[in-house]
This record gives structure tokens, C-alpha cells and sequence, in this order.
């Protein structure tokens, strides 16, 4: 682990939210869930706002104090044409649209509001904390703006230490969730725009100097030793860190340098790696001074050899599923541990030892389950499709997604690639924003293997490869292709073979193709059940015939909404692309896939034990 890349990217941590989108924020505090503080979740007052009369005069300029950032409406002989106090009520986290089913589409501003109690603590700063707001966030502290958050997936804090009242105060938001030309993602994608603040609200306490950030992991090349660093904010010269991980014995102590930053590496004579088999999790308090934050740390090595993906040194087939961070059975945003548990559970049913988080940086509910289960993640930011490539705004906006994606969740043993776009159109200004965006990831963080989702190329009739300069930039040749759904029917796929170029993992990241659950039909009739049965049978008989293929992941697990899919009585607003239906209804697809991936699993297995005897 090279420490003055590790510097450097701490310092970029330490510096987001200075740029124009991300106005006030505070850089991000991590492990969030072991930290003291209010929970801010429940019921919230709404006022829905498509003209913005709440933010813009008649002239259309922002007005210094948006008339739905004051507290209450107490005074009735003032004119006010709106009252909190009165209007609907939304669910916090949530999103609007399964909540009302006049917003169902709606694309626009909504104005929340909480009243909260809080009572002064003596030598304690509060941030006021949000997992996500899905997607431009404006943030008003009893009338007064804290600041922006541009982004609809990534979490963000303000510092309201000395801005907070002693008994009621207010917390409003407008959230804004339209699609921009210039955001990430732009105006089109193949998913539902939910709105809302999707994601847990929380003021946290914490001492005067606090342990804001820290990494913790196997270094890269030497799995006997672990590496990291911690970041203080508000620190003292003479302030000491301490880490201590009881069940190896380990306890050490640094001291901090002129910036509150301090690395470490600890030699470990004997340790359990963290694998899907066996996901051990080991015990890490990190102190100093009054604070201490806990956390349970999984420690492995990741790293491509030839067209091999090698988990602790060990060759792995990565048997996925692309999932979208969408509830089972009402199919709303999700957010909770049991929405997770539900989702991977049903991976796990499949045979899955890896999820592919769709096309944005899901809930820290869910990667954290998948951690503790053993599956392995594949983590991804929205840049998908046709993204303003020559817009320096556009660019830091996803680098801001990135870093805030990276910070989060860099210490789950369990994510092993960072994903950097999907689906991205050729173009000279496209490879340097994506080069630029991968030579980032491995600045933020060289432990795991860089990736995107690429697309196929056919050289000649039935001879499929990958042409794409940016697969020179990547760890894998990963690539979405749709063999016998948007190209040719299923029987194309008899007739197809792979090659590539360089020698790396092929990692199929989409294929598959839609049904409704339940239409039933001949097996060349589309969108029938037995269409995608015979069309993931014979993907996975081309598939099976690719040099060095390790790993797939078929889109998608459960059907999803999307505005894209009108189809009277088989779409209705879903892509029907799914495993499983959205009232989770498995199609007979699953079951082709449960096959292969447990045919995988037996003879990796018996390959592992020829290996073991043998030495």
C-alpha cells in the first residue's frame, strides 16, 4: 500500500464539498452506525412544489430565505400560502413515488420538514447526516441554508455545532430530483427516478477532536501484514491514535502529524481471510483521546493474474447477479437491513458469491449484509450512457460520486471492484474522462480492481469481441452483451464465439433478456417464460465456451421499474429482464442458472480439494 497515495487521497476526502455543486458540507463521516446521536427518521411534513414558489420570486431568482425554510406559520393575519403544519406527510428514509400516487412521476421539487428537541452537551460537535437524497439536496437549519449536496446515491453531513437551539428546532430540505443534461446520471437511464431522501436522516454527536475517517486492510502484496490510516478532525499535535484488534492480539499506538493524520502497518502472525466460504469479520476499536469507533473489518487480498480473478491467492469464478437497490414485493427504493436481506437471500438461493450493485453506489445496509453473508460486491457510480464528457462540471460531479462511494465503504473486505460507468458511447473525450476517473479509484484506493461496463463488438458474422480502448485501462475485460434478445434470437448464440485481444478476466457483466412471469407461451415467442428459458440455456452453452471467463452476471434478479417499458399487459412500467417477478415469483430462467452455478460451485470444489491433497 503506496502511504503518500493514501495521503494524497485523504486529502481530496478531506476537501470535498468546496467545489460549486457541494456548497457547506463537511467531509464525510464513515462508520456512521456506531456513532452516538438522534435519529431523525420517521415522519416528515411535505409541501410539493413543481413551480419552486418556495425557493424563486416571480423573476425567477433565488430568494435569500426561501419562504419554506421558516419553522411555522404561527402569525394568521400575515399572508402565507403554505403551512407545514397542515400538509402531507412523507416517509423518512423513502421515496415519493410509492408513497403518493400522485407523485408516482412526478420529477420536481418537494419541500420536508422536521422538528426536532435537542439538548447542548458540553465539549460535543453535532453533524447532521443523511445517507442519500436522491438528487439535488438544499439543507436549511431553523431558516438558514447549511448548504447543497449534488448526487442522488452517495451520503453527506453538515456541521452544526453552535447553529442548533437548546429545545425545537427545524430541519428543512428541498430535494430535486429532475433529471439535468449535464448530471450524473443524465436524462436517460433504464431505471426509476425516485425521489425523495431516501436514506436515513441522523444529528450525530460526537467529542471536540473525533475520528472522522480511517482504512484498515491487508496490504496489497503481503497478507501478513495489516496497513491503514486514520484521519482526526479537530485534533491536538500531541494527539495519539490507538488501534486494537483483541482477537489477534493486536493493539497499536501512533501519534498524529501536523494534519491529524496518522498511518500505521501491524504484522499479524496468524489470521483468518475473509472469503464467501468462510466471511469471518474481526473485532477493530480505533481510539483517541475521548472517542472510539468500532467496527467489524474483514481482511483478504484481490488481485487478476493472467485471465484468473484471485481472492487470497486463490483462483475464483464470481457466480453474480446484477441487482438494483429496489425493494422486493412493492418494488420502492430500498434501504434496510431486511430489504437487503430479502434481495440477497434470493442471490444466495440462485447460487450467487457476488452481486453486481447497479448502476449507483447502494445503501450501506445492503453491502454490509452482503459482507456478513460472503457475498462479494462489485460497487458502481452512475455515469451511464450519454454523459457530457467535455463538462468539467460533469466530471467532478462524478468524482465527487466516486470518492464519497470509496469513502464509505472502503474497509468491507466483501467489495472488490470499483466500477467507474456503464454502457458508455465510443468517443476520444469519453476514454479521458473514464481514465481520468480510474487513474482516481486507484489513487483513493489501490487494494481492489477497477472495472466498467463495456460493450461487445461483432468483427465478423458470429465472431464477438470487445474493441474499446478503455479496456486497457481496466483490471478486467467486462462487458454487457445481449446475444438472442436485442441481437438475433436465441439461436444466434449457438453460432458465437469470443476472442480478445489482451489477456485479462472476461467478466460478463449484463446479459439475459425479458418475460413476464407467468405468459406462458412457445418457446420462439418473446417475452414468454419459455423464450427466456431456452435463451439463458443457450447463453450459458456460449458463455461456457469463452477462454478465461471469471465471472457473470446476468441482468438482472428481480423485474424493476423503469419509464422505458410501456408494453400493455407485460411491461407496465417494469423491465421484465428479471430472475424473479417483482412480487417475487421465480421464472423458469432461475432455474437454468441455479444449474450452471451449482455445477460451478461442485467443481471448483473438487478442484480445491485435489489441490489441497496434492500439496
Amino acid at each position: 500500500m503506496n502511504f503518500k497515495v493514501l495521503v494524497a487521497g485523504c486529502l481530496v476526502w478531506m476537501s470535498m464539498g468546496l467545489n460549486a455543486q457541494n456548497e457547506g458540507l463537511s467531509p464525510q463521516i464513515i462508520n456512521i452506525g456506531d456513532r452516538a446521536g438522534i435519529s431523525l427518521n420517521g415522519a416528515w411534513r411535505t409541501i410539493v412544489d413543481p413551480f419552486e414558489n418556495g425557493y424563486y420570486d416571480y423573476r425567477l431568482q433565488p430568494l435569500k430565505k426561501g419562504y419554506f425554510a421558516d419553522q411555522q406559520y404561527n402569525d394568521r393575519t400575515r399572508l402565507q400560502e403554505y403551512d407545514f403544519n397542515d400538509d402531507k406527510i412523507l416517509a423518512v428514509p423513502g421515496d415519493w413515488n410509492t408513497q403518493r400516487p400522485e407523485l408516482y412521476y412526478y420529477e420536481g421539487t418537494v419541500w420536508y420538514r422536521k422538528l426536532f428537541s435537542f439538548v447542548p452537551e458540553k465539549g460535543k460537535r453535532q453533524f447532521l447526516y443523511f445517507g442519500a437524497v436522491n438528487y439535488e439536496a438544499k439543507v436549511y437549519l431553523n431558516g438558514t441554508l447549511l448548504g447543497t449536496h449534488v448526487g442522488g446515491f452517495t451520503p453527506f453531513n453538515f456541521e452544526v455545532t453552535g447553529k442548533l437551539k437548546s429545545g425545537n428546532n427545524s430541519v428543512v430540505v428541498k430535494v430535486d430530483n429532475r433529471r439535468k443534461p449535464d448530471a450524473v446520471p443524465t436524462v436517460n437511464a433504464d431505471w426509476w427516478n425516485y425521489g425523495g431522501i431516501t436514506r436515513q436522516v441522523s444529528l450525530v454527536s460526537v467529542p471536540a477532536s473525533f475520528i472522522r475517517d480511517y482504512m484498515v486492510q491487508l496490504d496489497k502484496t503481503n497478507p501478513k501484514l495489516i496497513k491503514g490510516w486514520v484521519q482526526l478532525d479537530g485534533f491536538n499535535k500531541s494527539d495519539q491514535v490507538q488501534i486494537s484488534i483483541p482477537e489477534l492480539s493486536v493493539k497499536k499506538t501512533v501519534l498524529v502529524n501536523e494534519t491529524g493524520y496518522a498511518a500505521f502497518d501491524i504484522p499479524v502472525k496468524k489470521i483468518t481471510l475473509w472469503e464467501p466460504e468462510n466471511p469471518k469479520l474481526y473485532e477493530v476499536e480505533i481510539k483517541s483521546g475521548s472517542d472510539i469507533t468500532r467496527d467489524r473489518i474483514g481482511f483478504r487480498t484481490i488481485e487478476t493474474r493472467g485471465t484468473d480473478i484471485l481472492l487470497n491467492g486463490k483462483k475464483i469464478f464470481c457466480r453474480g447477479i446484477s441487482v438494483h437497490e429496489e425493494t422486493a414485493y412493492y418494488s420502492g427504493r430500498a434501504f434496510s437491513e431486511d430489504h437487503a436481506l430479502t434481495l440477497l437471500n434470493w442471490a444466495k438461493d440462485l447460487g450467487c458469491n457476488f452481486v453486481r450493485l447497479a448502476h449507483y453506489p447502494h445503501n450501506e445496509n445492503m453491502v454490509r449484509m452482503a459482507e456478513k453473508m460472503g457475498i462479494l460486491v462489485w460497487s458502481e457510480i452512475p455515469v451511464y450512457w450519454t454523459i457530457h464528457w467535455d463538462n468539467k462540471e460533469t466530471y467532478a460531479n462524478a468524482e465527487a460520486q466516486l470518492s464519497d462511494m470509496i469513502t464509505r465503504d472502503k474497509n468491507r473486505a466483501n467489495v472488490i471492484i470499483w466500477s467507474i460507468a456503464n454502457e458508455t458511447p465510443l468517443s476520444d473525450s469519453r476514454l479521458d474522462f473514464l481514465t481520468r476517473l480510474a487513474n482516481k479509484t486507484r489513487e483513493l484506493d489501490n487494494t481492489r480492481l477497477v472495472s466498467a461496463a463495456m460493450e461487445k463488438e461483432e468483427i465478423a458474422p458470429n465472431q464477438m469481441t470487445v474493441h474499446d480502448p478503455l479496456s486497457e485501462v481496466l483490471d478486467l475485460i467486462s462487458f454487457n452483451q445481449y446475444v438472442g434478445w436485442y441481437d438475433g434470437n436465441w439461436e444466434k448464440c449457438d453460432r458465437v464465439n469470443w476472442s480478445f485481444d489482451i489477456k485479462k478476466p472476461v467478466f460478463i457483466s449484463e446479459f439475459g433478456g425479458g418475460a413476464r412471469y407467468g405468459h406462458h407461451g412457445k418457446e420462439t415467442d418473446m417475452f414468454t417464460e419459455e423464450y427466456l428459458e431456452k435463451l439463458y440455456e443457450k447463453s450459458v452453452d456460449m458463455l461456457q465456451r469463452i477462454d478465461g471467463l471469471a465471472g457473470t452476471t446476468p441482468w438482472i434478479l428481480k423485474d424493476f421499474r423503469s419509464p422505458r417499458r410501456h408494453l400493455p399487459g407485460i411491461q407496465d412500467d417494469f423491465n421484465r429482464k428479471g430472475l424473479v417477478s417483482d412480487k417475487g415469483e421465480r421464472k423458469k430462467a432461475f432455474y437454468v442458472m441455479q444449474k450452471w452455478y451449482k455445477e460451478i460451485e461442485k467443481k471448483w470444489a473438487e478442484e480445491t480439494a485435489r489441490t489441497k491433497k496434492s500439496k
